[in-house]
C-alpha cells in the first residue's frame, strides 16, 4: 500500500508533461491574441481579398476598429442589424434587447469589416474579435450582415473568406461564431461554406435555439488552395455557390 511503483511514476510524469503542455498552448494563445489585438492595420493580411468582383458587381472593403468607425458608418450596422434579426431573436430564448446589442457592438475590442460600392452603398459587414474562448485563441464573428441588394451574389462568402484569411494570418486556432438553429437559411449557408459544429456547441436539450459553428485555420488554407487553382471567372462562379 502505497508503494510508488515504475508504472505509477510513469503515470504521474505522463499527467505533470500534460498539465505543462496545456498551460504552454494557453499561454501561446494568449500571446497570439494579444498581438493580433495590437495590429493597427488589418489590411496588408488580406488585401488581395479586399476587392470583390462578380461580373457587373464590384464592392470595396476596409477593416476598421469600433474606435475608428464613422459615427453614420456604425449607426447602419446597429440598424441593419436589427432589420436583420430582431425578428429571429423575438421567437427564441434571447428576447430582442437592442440597448445589450448596441453595448456589444460598441465594445472597444470589436473589429469591422465594412463592404461597399465603388459609389459608397453600404451593402455588408462584419463585426469580429481576436479573443480567448474556451481556451483557444479564436477569430470570434459576431455578425455577419448583408443588405438586400448584396445577397446571392457571393459578397457573404467574400467576407468569410477575409475573416479566415486574418485567422489564419494571426495564428487563431479558428473562426468560430453563433448561429440561431431557426435560422435554416443561415445555418446552411455557414455549413456551405465549410463552417461544422463546434466542440464548444452546448447539448440541443440544454440550449435548444442556438448552436456553434467552427471553420479551423487548416481548413480555411486548404480551401484558398483550391480557389487559387481558379480562373478569375470561375472564381466569381465558385463564390455565388452559398446564400449571400
Amino acid at each position: 500500500m502505497g508503494k510508488n511503483t515504475a508504472t505509477t511514476r510513469n503515470k504521474n510524469k505522463e499527467k505533470r508533461q500534460a498539465r505543462k503542455l496545456e498551460q504552454r498552448r494557453i499561454a501561446d494563445g494568449i500571446s497570439f491574441v494579444s498581438s493580433a489585438n495590437k495590429l493597427t492595420d488589418l489590411a496588408p493580411l488580406c488585401s488581395e481579398l479586399l476587392v470583390y468582383k462578380n461580373n457587373d458587381f464590384e464592392v470595396e472593403m476596409y477593416i476598421q476598429r469600433v474606435t475608428e468607425l464613422e459615427k453614420d458608418v456604425l449607426d447602419w450596422t446597429i440598424g441593419l442589424t436589427e432589420r436583420n434579426m430582431k425578428k429571429l431573436y423575438e421567437t427564441c430564448a434571447w428576447g430582442w434587447n437592442k440597448e445589450r446589442k448596441i453595448e456589444e457592438m460598441t465594445d472597444d475590442n470589436a473589429w469591422y469589416l465594412i463592404a461597399k460600392t465603388n459609389t459608397g452603398t453600404l451593402l455588408a459587414f462584419s463585426h469580429f474579435r481576436f479573443d480567448m474562448d474556451f481556451g483557444e485563441p479564436v477569430l470570434y464573428c459576431y455578425e455577419v450582415q448583408v443588405e438586400v441588394d448584396g445577397r446571392r451574389r457571393g459578397l457573404g462568402q467574400r467576407v468569410l473568406c477575409v475573416l479566415e484569411r486574418l485567422a489564419r494570418s494571426t495564428q487563431m486556432r479558428c473562426v468560430r461564431l453563433t448561429a440561431l438553429t431557426h435560422n435554416p437559411s443561415a445555418a446552411s449557408f455557414f455549413r456551405a461554406c465549410g463552417y461544422i459544429l463546434d466542440a464548444t456547441s452546448p447539448p440541443k436539450e440544454e440550449a435548444a435555439h442556438y448552436e456553434i459553428l467552427s471553420k479551423t485555420s487548416a481548413e480555411c488554407t486548404e480551401d484558398e488552395k483550391q480557389d487559387s487553382d481558379l480562373s478569375d471567372g470561375m472564381k466569381a462562379v465558385h463564390m455565388t455557390g452559398g446564400q449571400s
